[in-house]
């Protein structure tokens, strides 16, 4: 690929942030209070996912540097542990992993942006519809649109639109620090550090909503190959993307806290624009939650640039997906774009926020967590063949992998104690695609242009 194509260390850092900075912060306080009083414990929640999340970031940045080529879990596991495991995490990327998180940013831009105009539903063809799903669907289409025309114009609207985003949210943390009440941080902090929270089922629930909300770490790794310089700048984009968004993400649930009673953020998923009207009142409380909503759009953005990749990287290899392959001369996979939004469609209109949330983060753990424990094969490979021609090695290697599976392993077994329901059907969708691949012809049909 060209270098004029290719996306610098500063977009495929900004796609990281974008992806990373979404509806997850600005929604997940609200369910992680209902089971959760004290506001260490939330403290702790945020530093561990984000402490998580760099030990990730860094365990990919190796594994991307290593298996070069786009597709992210589907490029590095098909390499792994063979072509079934890597078709089956390229299956939930194509059905669920991005199509649904993508629904979930535009389900929350719609909430937002409705509930700051006091407009709760709309006549459509005759039929009472929630303005907040006519919003969701309408900014789904617009930025399908716009990341289709040019992948120029979409890293330019990607850049301008996260470096807005980052300087928003600094700005919103500092407001919890201005108008702190102290009667209300009596009560959140008050009690100090209640230990027994730190290890219930009700802490590892609400790292799902972390997790959720941190997810977009690995993002610049679904286009590896279409970064410069990707030995040096996946690994620079990964952990500075992270870094920024972990202290970004203390800071301004620390600020919500700061300000709102947990009784009154209960269960809600607008805690941004709750925030807003409190310090400001109705008027200047709404606008903000507009501009939150407006936030949201370089989230799904960035999510519709990643998520075709993985599908056109696996129709280059699977006879099944090859339809998708197809590309433009500026490398946008328009017809991939496409499939992903029209399932995010589908998402929006038939599905809750909680729901896609949980559902979606048992599935790509799974992955995520098998990713990681590649990198202990890779390194076994290296000593048996007495590699060392590999460039960036993760720090702190093995504890940081280690750890960062054993967190995992905990968040799936308590995922699948107090949620089965929606473990069970994720777990499924990922065996499906096993299955898939088994009874497909035509398993393997070229080899990735973007693989060594």
């Amino acid at each position: 690929m060209s270098k004029k194509t290719s996306y610098s260390l500063y977009t495929a850092t900004m796609i990281v942030v974008a992806n990373m900075i979404g509806a997850g912060v600005f929604t997940s306080l609200g369910f992680q209070v209902l089971g959760l009083s004290s506001g260490y414990s939330i403290i702790w929640l945020w530093l561990l996912g984000g402490i998580v999340s760099l030990f990730g970031a860094g365990c990919y940045a190796e594994i991307a540097t290593r298996l070069k080529g786009s597709g992210g879990e589907y490029n590095f596991l098909s390499k792994i542990y063979g072509n079934a495991i890597g078709f089956s995490a390229g299956w939930i990327s194509f059905t669920v992993g991005f199509a649904a998180p993508i629904a979930a940013a535009c389900i929350a831009l719609g909430t937002y942006f409705s509930r700051s105009l006091h407009i709760s539903n709309v006549y459509v063809a005759g039929m009472e519809v929630a303005i907040s799903k006519v919003i969701a669907v309408n900014a789904l289409l617009l930025l399908t649109i716009l990341q289709l025309v040019s992948k120029k114009i979409g890293a330019i609207f990607q850049n301008i639109s996260t470096t807005f985003k980052i300087i928003l949210v600094a700005v919103i943390c500092s407001l919890g620090f201005i108008f702190i009440n102290h009667n209300v941080t009596i009560v959140s902090f008050g009690k100090g550090i209640q230990w027994n929270e730190l290890v219930s089922g009700s802490f590892f629930i609400s790292l799902f909503f972390v997790s959720y909300a941190y997810s977009g770490w690995n993002a610049s790794a679904y286009i590896a190959g279409e970064i410069e310089n990707p030995k040096k700048n996946i690994p620079r984009s990964l952990l500075l993307g992270t870094g920024i968004v972990t202290v970004l993400y203390v800071l301004l649930n620390l600020a919500f806290m700061l300000v709102l009673p947990f009784d009154e953020i209960k269960g809600q998923e607008d805690v941004g624009r709750i925030f807003s009207t409190k310090i400001f009142g109705d008027i200047i409380g709404g606008l903000i939650g507009l501009v939150i909503s407006i936030l949201l759009v370089s989230s799904i953005s960035s999510m519709i640039i990643t998520g075709p990749r993985v599908t056109r990287s696996m129709g280059e290899n699977h006879g099944l997906f090859k339809w998708f392959s197809k590309a433009t001369t500026t490398q946008v996979p328009q017809r991939a774009i496409l499939i992903q939004s029209l399932i995010s469609l589908v998402f929006i209109i038939t599905s809750s926020f909680e729901s896609v949330i949980v559902f979606i983060g048992f599935t790509l753990n799974i992955f995520t967590m098998l990713t990681v424990f590649g990198l202990f094969i890779l390194r076994a490979k290296d000593k048996k063949t007495q590699s060392t021609t590999h460039g960036y090695k993760v720090f702190g290697y093995p504890v940081v992998p280690a750890l960062f599976i054993l967190i995992y392993l905990f968040m799936l077994g308590f995922g699948l104690y107090r949620k089965p329901v929606e473990s069970f059907v994720g777990l499924g969708f990922a065996v499906l695609g096993v299955v898939i691949y088994a009874i497909s012809p035509n398993k393997k049909i070229s080899k990735s242009k973007d693989n060594p």
